[in-house]
Formats: structure tokens, C-alpha cells, sequence
């Protein structure tokens, strides 16, 4: 009997499937993304290693260098290195100090200046100075152990440098100091000793036992005085000048640490006396300062040249060139009231007996646009302020770019705000140091005039009687050229205005043209010695010999500035 067909279609057997044990092939799109990975992460590996060729990251390992030939290797690739990013920082200053006064330039003559600025004759030769410097301290630093060891020297170098690759992480005299704060040390403030970690403290004692304080001596000295013939000559002074100082500022804080002196306020005294003889200098003795430092005390301060000239001759001779107060007469920014006075000055010196007054100037050749002496403090804070705004504006923008720029990244407006905060106090100190000392020139002029006044015709009155108490040496002395000297002095003491950590780096900008004011000043009555065209080369030598030993030895005594400048262009050895 045959079965009815059915209306269903029979069943399909269930699928066995597995997931297959051989080799599958992914699509095309997925391989190309896998290997868009590859080439990104090997582009981010190359950039890294890049970074690394400009600019150093803390805890970099030292090279380890085991003869000669190594020793010439690894210093002819740091003195590139240096060379090259020393022109690229000078180059990129030179362009932001110009752009800040581009708008005065004519479009005509821009180019040629941003290519002077960025190619030009200054950067060539500032890479120069740096990259000689740092290939011929590498190789003298390294090559020397190499060629003085002797067999148990070897013996502790292997153990030292066993202990080296032991520790966790590198350290450099960079790390040893991570962990203090940025405050940067002052003449007058020894510095704490910075907490050393475990590789940080193997890293101090093999290169205390692989380098002597002499061979850091040897090689600075050397590489210093062969590296600033790079340089122009007018420009070889300055910079010997500086390192000079910062080799001083190293070993006062290292001798102040070892036998517990110190002064309270250091930098800031360092600062009024050094302004004191600087300013003395740019009233009485131009000659004792550059050209160009005189120029430019001369803008900061807002006084023409003419009135310079008038104060400087009353006050050594008694008398006042008519050509320079016809200068300042012709000025279009003269009030009327100034104007008056000056023409009444003019016509005394022209009597046939000339009469020029006392051995002051007129207030009205130091601030002819303002008739008020209290008046024309505010006007001079103005106008200071307002030159100098973009000027530290640049000086703290490009420091913070170049070292933090971790923190630019993460808290950019902060950074800004700080860049600003700072910017702004930095042209209010400057501000402030111009009006003290155009505050002094004045009042004492007034209180010359004021007390010789009550002591002649009112000496039977009571103010003439409070006037003689007043000594006469005094009264002498508001004439007299040392007021000019106090007057600088008390200009100084406006650094108690600026932020704390900036203090010590002011102190050592002013100190040597302090210095160097007062060793012309001693040369020229003889009690100096002439040190010829080898001047800067002797300052040089001496002044890298103090600063690297201090680097090696005692880094946390010289400047956090210092210190990381160092630390980027020679790096750990």
C-alpha cells in the first residue's frame, strides 16, 4: 500500500560547522589597516628619536666611552648637536626680538632683515662658539681617565658602571635636582641639598671616581678659551663676562654651603651695588661703560643725551654747553613752563659775566615734557612700562616654550596667564628703578636749593634755625658727584619688586658691568693692569673652568637656568 505524499518538504540535515584549524586569510581592507598601524607606530618611534637628536629628556644615561677613538665619536656628535641647536636658538630669538619693532621696519627691507636675523653673520657664529665648545670638553672630559688610569682605576670603573645599569631608570645631573622646586638659587641663599635617589647617588659617585675635580677644571678651561675666538670681538667680552660671573656665583655657593655663611638678601644688595656704579658711571664717567650700554640706559631712563650732557658738566664743571640746552628747548614735546625756565638758564650763560646758578641742573632738562617733578615720575613709569612690555614679554615667553613645554601642553592658558603675571611685574620693576632714580635727581636738587636758601637769608627764623641743624657737609654732598653713586643705589633696591626666583638672574646680568665699570675705572688712576686682546680669552677660561667643575661636583649650587642650559647642550658627559 502505497504512503500519501506529503504537502511538507522533507528535512534538510542540521550543519556541522567548526571553526577551521588552518590559516585564514582577512580581507585586504583589514591588512592595510593593520599595516597604516605599523608605519604609525615606527613614524612615532622615529619622531621620538628625533626629539631625542634636538632636545634631551631627563634621566638620559651617560656614554660610556672606552678609548680614544670613542672619545673623539662621542664628541664630535655632541659639538653637532650643539652647534646645531645653538643656531637654532639664536636664530629664532633674533626673529622674535624683531618682529616686536617689525611694524617700524619698511616692507622694502623685511626680508633682507628676517634672512640677517635667522642666516646671518650672528647665529654662524654663536653655533660655532657653542659646538666647539661642547665637542672639545666632551673629548677632554672623557679622554682624560682613558689616558691616566691606571690598572685599579679600571677595576672600580667596571664596578661603578655595573652599578649604573643596575639602577631602575638613568640619572644625569639633571635628575639629581628633579625633585627641588624651580626656585633658582641666590648669592645670598644656600641652596638645599637635593634628595638623590638610587640611581642618581650610583650616577654622583662614578663620576666622582671616574673624573677629578681638575679634569673638569682642565677641560672648561680649555674648551672655553678656544671657543670664544668664535665669536666677534665686540661680543667676546660680554659672554666672558657672564661666565665669568657664573663661575663666581658656583663657588661662592659652594664655599657659603661648606662653611655655613650666608647674607640675607644677597642678590639684591649684589644688584644696588652694581646699579650704584653703573649709574654713577652713565651720569659722570660714560667713559668707564660701552657705547651701546650707555645708549641704552639712556632710553630705559627716557633722558635725551643733551640733558645727560647737562647734568654731567654742572656737576664736574659748573658750567652747561648752550648747544645742548638749545637741544632740548628745540624738543616739540617741551611744556611752555619748561620752556621758560630753560630760556631764563640760557640767558644767564650768555651774560658777559655768565651766571649758570648752582652746580645742579635744572629739573626741566631731565623731564621737559612734564612740569611737575611728582607728575613726571608717572609719565617716566608710563613710558618704561610700555617699552619694555613686549620686550620681557619675548624673555619670558621663550624660556617657558623651550623648558616646560610639557606644562604649555597640558595647561596652556595658565602658562600664559603666568607668562603674563610675570611680564607685567618684570616692566613694573624696571619702571619702578627709573622713577627712584629721577626722584633722586630732583628731590636733591630741591633740597640743595631749599636748605642753602634758609641757611643764608632766613638763618634768624625758625625754618632757618631747623635748616643749620642740617650739617653743611650734607648740603655739599647733594651737589656733589657720590650723590649719583647713592642714587643708583637706592635705584637697586626696586629688585625687591621682582619675582623672588628672578632676583639672582638680574643680580648676575647687572654684575658684570659693574665690574667692569669699576676695573676701568681703577685701570685709568692705576691700580689696574691692562690685560690687552687676551682679556676675554683669560676671563673665559677662568670663568668655564668654575662653572663646569661646579656642574659636576655641586650642580645643585649654580642656577636652575644654568643647569638645564648645561644640561641640553653637553648632557650628562
Amino acid at each position: 500500500m502505497s504512503r500519501p505524499p506529503s504537502n511538507h518538504a522533507p528535512e534538510s540535515p542540521p550543519s556541522m560547522s567548526r571553526v577551521p584549524s588552518y590559516i585564514q586569510f582577512v580581507p585586504k581592507r583589514a591588512m592595510a589597516s593593520f599595516d597604516n598601524l605599523v608605519v604609525l607606530a615606527n613614524y612615532e618611534e622615529r619622531l621620538r628619536d628625533a626629539k631625542k637628536a634636538v632636545w634631551r629628556d631627563r634621566g638620559e644615561k651617560p656614554v660610556e666611552v672606552c678609548d680614544v677613538w670613542e672619545c673623539v665619536e662621542h664628541a664630535s656628535r655632541g659639538g653637532l648637536r650643539a652647534g646645531s641647536l645653538a643656531f637654532a636658538i639664536r636664530a629664532g630669538i633674533n626673529f622674535f626680538l624683531l618682529l616686536t619693532r617689525m611694524h617700524k621696519v619698511p616692507r622694502s627691507y623685511r626680508l633682507r632683515l628676517i634672512r640677517h636675523a635667522v642666516f646671518g653673520e650672528e647665529p654662524l657664529r654663536f653655533a660655532a662658539m657653542i659646538g666647539s665648545f661642547v665637542g672639545l670638553y666632551k673629548l677632554i672630559l672623557n679622554a682624560l681617565p682613558i689616558v691616566l688610569r691606571g690598572p685599579d682605576d679600571e677595576e672600580e670603573e667596571r664596578q661603578f658602571r655595573a652599578r649604573l645599569r643596575e639602577s631602575k631608570r638613568p640619572a644625569t645631573n639633571e635628575t639629581i635636582l628633579e625633585e627641588e622646586s624651580d626656585d633658582m638659587p641666590s648669592v645670598s641663599r644656600v641652596p638645599r641639598p637635593g634628595r638623590l635617589s638610587t640611581s642618581a647617588k650610583a650616577h654622583q659617585e662614578w663620576l666622582h671616581k671616574r673624573t677629578q675635580r681638575w679634569y673638569s677644571v682642565l677641560a672648561g678651561a680649555v674648551a672655553g678659551a678656544i671657543a670664544i675666538r668664535c665669536e666677534s670681538s665686540d661680543r667676546r667680552i660680554s659672554i666672558a663676562q657672564q661666565m665669568f660671573v657664573r663661575g663666581l656665583q658656583g663657588s661662592y655657593n659652594t664655599i657659603s654651603d661648606r662653611i655655613g655663611f650666608r647674607i640675607p638678601n644677597g642678590d639684591v644688595m649684589v644688584f644696588a651695588l652694581c646699579c650704584a656704579q653703573i649709574m654713577y658711571g652713565f651720569t659722570m664717567r660714560p667713559d668707564i661703560l660701552p657705547r651701546w650700554y650707555n645708549s641704552w640706559i639712556g632710553i630705559a631712563c627716557k633722558v635725551s643725551p643733551a640733558g645727560t650732557s647737562i647734568n654731567r658738566t654742572m656737576t664736574r664743571e659748573g658750567r652747561f654747553s648752550l648747544a645742548d640746552i638749545d637741544k632740548i628747548i628745540s624738543r616739540s614735546d617741551i611744556t611752555p613752563g619748561n620752556m621758560t625756565r630753560l630760556q631764563h638758564a640760557r640767558d644767564l650763560a650768555t651774560l658777559p659775566t655768565p651766571f649758570f646758578g648752582p652746580p645742579l641742573p635744572p629739573c626741566a632738562a631731565i623731564h621737559p615734557a612734564v612740569d611737575s617733578c611728582l607728575s613726571a615720575q608717572l609719565y617716566f613709569f608710563g613710558k618704561v612700562f610700555a617699552w619694555m612690555f613686549p620686550i620681557y614679554g619675548t624673555l619670558h615667553l621663550i624660556p617657558m616654550v623651550l623648558f616646560k613645554r610639557e606644562a604649555m601642553r597640558l595647561k596652556p592658558l595658565k602658562m600664559f596667564i603666568r607668562a603674563f603675571l610675570g611680564t607685567t611685574r618684570s616692566s613694573a620693576f624696571l619702571g619702578i628703578f627709573v622713577i627712584i632714580y629721577h626722584s633722586w635727581l630732583c628731590s636733591k636738587r630741591n633740597m640743595y636749593l631749599t636748605l642753602s636758601a634758609l641757611r643764608s637769608s632766613m638763618s634768624h627764623t625758625f625754618l632757618g634755625s631747623l635748616a643749620s641743624v642740617v650739617p653743611q657737609a650734607f648740603i655739599n654732598f647733594l651737589a656733589s658727584k657720590p650723590a649719583y653713586w647713592v642714587g643708583g643705589m637706592m635705584s637697586g633696591f626696586a629688585l625687591f619688586f621682582e619675582e623672588k626666583r628672578r632676583r639672582s638672574e638680574l643680580a648676575m646680568y647687572v654684575l658684570p658691568r659693574g665690574l667692569e665699570a669699576a676695573w676701568v675705572m681703577l685701570r685709568g688712576k692705576g691700580y689696574a693692569f691692562h690685560t690687552g686682546s687676551v682679556g676675554d680669552v683669560i676671563l673665559t677660561s677662568l670663568g668655564m673652568g668654575m662653572v663646569m667643575v661646579s656642574r659636576v661636583n655641586d650642580p645643585e649650587h649654580l642656577s636652575g637656568l644654568v643647569r638645564r642650559i648645561l644640561y641640553q647642550f653637553v648632557g650628562p658627559n
